[in-house]
C-alpha cells in the first residue's frame, strides 16, 4: 500500500506551549500595567506641579499683606509712614512675584534715604530696612542753611544753623565740589568726642582744611589724606604740657606738626 507524497512548498504552522503562551501574555500584561503606572504617576505630579504653582502664584496664602509688613532704621529725617505707604501698593502681590529691587527702587524715591534692603518674610510680610541721611554739617545758603549728610547731599533747609552742627564755609558751587567733598571727609574722619568739639569747617582748596573748635583752637588740617595719624598726632600735642595751651595745631604735615 502506497504513503501519500508529502506537498512540497506547504508554509510551515508555529505551535506554541501553553506555558508559553502563558508567559507572553503575562509580559503584556505587566507591560501595560507599568505604562498605566507612569500615565497616572505623570499625572499626579502635574496636577501637584499646577495645584502648587496656584496656592504659590495665585492664591491669597502667599499674598502680600501690610499688616505683616515690618519698617526699621535708624536716624530722624525720613518719614516712616511715606515708606510704609510706598510698599503696601504692592498688597495682594504674590510674594513670589514681587520683584524686591523694584520695592528697592521705590522707597528709594522717599526723601532722604541713604541706602534701604528689602526680604520677603514669608508666607505673606515684608521687612524693610532704611538708612537715613542724618545731617552732619550745615552751609550758609540764600535764605539760611542747608544741611548737608556725608555724601553732601542737602537734607533739608533751615534758617538758622543748628548748634550741634558745624558750619562750613564753602559755598554750595560745581566749582568748589571737590572743597567740600575733602571737608567733608575729614570731618567723617574725625572720632565722636573730636567731631563734636568742631565748632566750623573753611578750606580755600580740597588741600587746605582748616578746623576751629567751639574752643576757638584752631587745627590746619590740610587735605583728607592721613587722617587716621592726623588724629594721633593732634591728640599728642593737645596732651602734651609743652603743647596743651597753644591756640593752633598744623597737622597738615603730620610726621612734622607745628603749635603756636
Amino acid at each position: 500500500m502506497s504513503r501519500p507524497s508529502p506537498v512540497v512548498g506547504a508554509p510551515k504552522v508555529a505551535v506554541l506551549s501553553t506555558g508559553m503562551a502563558e508567559r507572553l501574555a503575562e509580559q503584556k500584561s505587566m507591560r501595560r500595567h507599568r505604562l498605566v503606572r507612569k500615565v497616572a504617576a505623570w499625572t499626579v505630579g502635574v496636577a501637584l506641579l499646577l495645584g502648587g504653582s496656584w496656592v504659590l502664584f495665585a492664591s491669597s496664602l502667599f499674598a502680600f499683606d501690610p499688616d505683616h509688613l515690618v519698617v526699621e532704621g535708624s536716624g530722624t529725617t525720613v518719614d516712616m509712614a511715606a515708606v510704609v505707604a510706598v510698599v503696601a501698593q504692592h498688597e495682594g502681590t504674590s510674594l513670589a512675584l514681587l520683584s524686591t529691587s523694584d520695592v528697592h527702587d521705590e522707597v528709594m524715591g522717599v526723601q532722604n534715604i541713604r541706602d534701604v534692603s528689602v526680604v520677603r518674610q514669608w508666607p505673606s510680610g515684608l521687612s524693610v530696612r532704611v538708612v537715613a541721611r542724618e545731617p552732619v554739617a550745615s552751609v550758609p545758603v540764600e535764605g539760611g542753611f542747608a544741611l548737608l549728610d556725608r555724601d553732601a547731599v542737602t537734607v533739608s533747609t533751615v534758617p538758622e544753623a543748628p548748634a550741634e552742627l558745624p558750619v562750613i564755609t564753602i559755598p554750595l558751587t560745581g566749582d568748589d565740589t571737590r572743597t567740600l567733598d575733602a571737608a567733608l571727609a575729614v570731618l567723617e574722619s574725625l572720632p565722636p568726642e573730636l567731631s563734636a568739639e568742631v565748632g566750623s569747617i573753611a578750606a580755600q582748596t580740597q588741600d587746605a582744611v582748616t578746623l576751629t573748635l567751639r574752643s576757638g583752637v584752631v587745627v590746619e588740617w590740610g587735605a583728607s589724606s592721613d587722617s587716621a595719624l592726623k588724629v594721633q598726632v593732634l591728640a599728642t600735642l593737645r596732651g602734651n604740657e609743652v603743647s596743651a595751651g597753644s591756640q593752633v595745631f598744623d597737622v597738615s604735615a603730620p610726621t612734622f606738626p607745628i603749635t603756636r
